[in-house]
């Protein structure tokens, strides 16, 4: 029997007030929607999944598997991870540090943004236990040996840029990362004062090419030659993708292991110890997010969500598709072979609170329905707003009958 609450729960409140039950619900998403008829957005969360996701890592990937935590920061999503086996976290900000300190007290914190405030550097260290920062510049290895005191049991990383990859939806290079030249420098000047010296790189967010890792190796193993010093771990950082409509089929995830295990052997680097930093991979199949159309003008549906809100990847900048089911008010069925494109506006009085997908929905789509949208555990819950005060969501967890 699912544990579903009726509608009556619900009646009669602003979104403000509506409070969903903690505990989790079993059955069909367009039942449990339909039970509850959200005013709000509402995000589902299937934990299993992130499990799931966080296993194919830790048995597939030669290494340490680092959770990226910026990429989804939610409570559930988190301690789901730390269950699941991953014990070390990818932290940018000392609001993370804290976050993931109380959350998965144990776990092992990378800090692993380049440019930190000495402040942040001297509470991570001093309060939460830290001791792995990366940096891409020797003004930020001075600022976190005197945040740190001249501490000897410093773990450096050392990020290097890499040339631009056409096969990532966002190039990391262009902002992040010290040149090979530069990094080699860096290497030599963060050697004798670490305790665990590291180089890193990223190939891009939603990388689909397995052959830009054999490249990014290539490159390390030059800025490597070049500082003539040894590391003591290669983080090949994140952007294993994962699959949305309109994409081309993604290789699986073990051609991507078996690139980087090749790569390192051609380039006689496969004693060195790994670590990988994973985000979307591992959560962005957990989670969909429902919306509720609240106007239609032909092609142009107008929801209460948006990229202000939870579609911000929908929006100009990404132009991320997404599936979509829609689920309606009263209970019809949809014939798939009547699906057209739909644009979304939404809810803010901003124009630029638009998606093009094309987003495949019913013909006769009306106000009131809602639309699940999948694939939706990656940055949409970290990227919310409160623009117009639009930025509420709720949250209930599924699970597995």
């Amino acid at each position: 029997m699912s544990n579903i609450i009726t509608p009556q729960s619900f009646a009669n409140r602003t979104p403000r007030q509506v409070a969903l039950p903690p505990h989790a619900y079993t059955g069909e998403v367009s039942d449990v929607v339909r039970q509850l008829a959200p005013v709000n957005p509402l995000y589902i969360m299937w934990p299993e999944r992130i499990a799931e996701a966080a296993k194919q890592f830790l048995t597939q990937f030669p290494g340490e598997t680092v959770y990226a935590t910026k990429c989804n920061p939610d409570k559930i999503a988190i301690q789901t991870m730390y269950r699941a086996g991953v014990r070390a976290f990818d932290v940018a900000s000392i609001g993370e540090v804290r976050l993931v300190r109380k959350l998965a007290p144990k776990a092992k914190l990378y800090f692993m943004h380049t440019i930190k405030s000495p402040e942040a550097i001297a509470e991570a260290y001093k309060v939460h236990g830290v001791r792995a920062f990366v940096l891409d510049s020797m003004d930020e290895l001075y600022k976190i040996m005197r945040a740190t005191e001249l501490a000897q049991d410093l773990e450096l990383f050392v990020r290097m840029a890499l040339p631009k990859n056409s096969k990532a939806q966002i190039d990391f290079s262009t902002k992040f990362g010290a040149l090979p030249y530069d990094a080699a420098d860096l290497l030599k000047a963060c050697r004798p004062v670490a305790s665990r010296l590291g180089l890193c790189l990223h190939v891009g967010t939603q990388c689909t090419d397995p052959a830009a890792y054999k490249r990014a190796v290539k490159v390390a193993a030059q800025v490597l030659k070049a500082s003539k010093v040894s590391i003591d771990v290669l983080d090949v950082g994140g952007g294993f993708p994962v699959e949305y409509p309109g994409s081309q089929p993604l290789p699986p995830f073990q051609d991507f292991v078996d690139t980087i295990t090749s790569a390192l052997k051609a380039q006689k680097m496969d004693t060195i110890p790994l670590m990988c930093e994973p985000g979307r991979a591992l959560v962005a199949n957990a989670v969909s997010l429902v919306v509720r159309v609240e106007g239609r003008k032909g092609n142009l549906l107008h929801i209460n969500d948006g990229t202000y809100g939870g579609l911000f990847d929908a929006g100009a900048q990404v132009r991320a598709r997404y599936a979509t089911k829609v689920i309606s008010r009263n209970g019809t069925a949809r014939r798939e072979q009547d699906l057209v494109p739909y644009r979304f506006a939404g809810p803010t009085c901003d124009s630029i609170d638009m998606m093009k997908g094309p987003f495949m929905l019913p013909s006769d789509i009306v106000a009131g329905d809602w639309i699940e949208i999948q694939t939706m555990g990656a940055y949409s819950q970290a990227l919310r707003s409160n623009f117009n005060d639009f930025g509420h969501a709720d949250q209930i967890v599924m699970k597995k009958i």
